[in-house]
């Protein structure tokens, strides 16, 4: 099972959620920012609906796979 961090930082005036390269959109607080991030690492755990989903890979091929609606994954909100 995959594990995704949010992490809290300052980011563009603010505070901001990070998850790998990606951030949120700006807080005013620290505290907002991880609300936030809480709110949204626990939506990402919600199970869904099993899916077939399509996606193109780096090198310009396509590949259909299948997206178990209940494989979610841990998250975590540090800092």
């Amino acid at each position: 099972m995959a594990l995704v961090h949010y992490e809290i930082v300052e980011h563009d005036g603010g505070w901001a959620y990070k998850v790998g390269d990606v951030y949120s959109e700006a807080f005013r607080t620290h505290d907002d920012a991880r609300r936030a991030a809480e709110r949204a690492a626990a939506e990402q755990q919600v199970p869904g609906e099993t899916e077939t989903i399509a996606y193109q890979d780096e090198d310009g091929r396509w590949h259909d796979e299948i997206s178990r609606g209940q494989d979610r994954p841990e998250t975590d909100v540090q800092g």
